[in-house]
């Protein structure tokens, strides 16, 4: 089953995280100095804080695949919606190993669609100019209409 992802930029770490903790009733399951995450079943999301984007507020949104199956689906999906998709493939990205690929909706808000493999120890083996906290620099500039 398929999980939202929601990734919000902060100023304040710590003081987003007693928000959001208190908010959602539980502790993150995941903190690094500069980034938190639970991973929650109700709601159903996963929900990140970081404070590496410049602007403050909603980062990108996603879906977080189960399985390559599910990932495939959710790409074929993307394909449909007749927008410029960009796989990035196998990446490094807040603390975990995943495969991508990156969509700006409409209105311009970057979208991600993948699947974790594995948790690791840096938030990221690249950093972006502009976008998402990950987002490829081709996901950051695209036209998307």
């Amino acid at each position: 089953m398929k999980r939202m992802h929601i990734h919000i930029a902060v100023e304040n770490l710590d003081t987003s995280i007693r928000f959001y903790s208190a908010l959602f009733g539980a502790e993150p399951t995941k903190v690094k100095p500069d980034y938190a995450k639970w991973q929650l079943e109700d709601p159903r999301v996963n929900f990140a804080i970081s404070n590496h984007a410049g602007a403050k507020g909603v980062d990108h949104l996603g879906l977080q695949a189960e399985d390559a199956d599910e990932l495939t689906g959710i790409r074929e999906r993307l394909a449909k919606a007749e927008l410029s998709v960009f796989d990035e493939g196998e990446t490094q990205c807040c603390y975990a190993k995943s495969d991508k690929s990156w969509v700006k909706d409409p209105s311009g808000i970057a979208w991600e669609a993948y699947q974790t493999m594995e948790d690791i120890e840096v938030f990221s083996a690249k950093t972006s100019a502009a976008g998402a906290c990950c987002a490829p620099k081709e996901a950051a500039t695209q036209s998307c209409c």
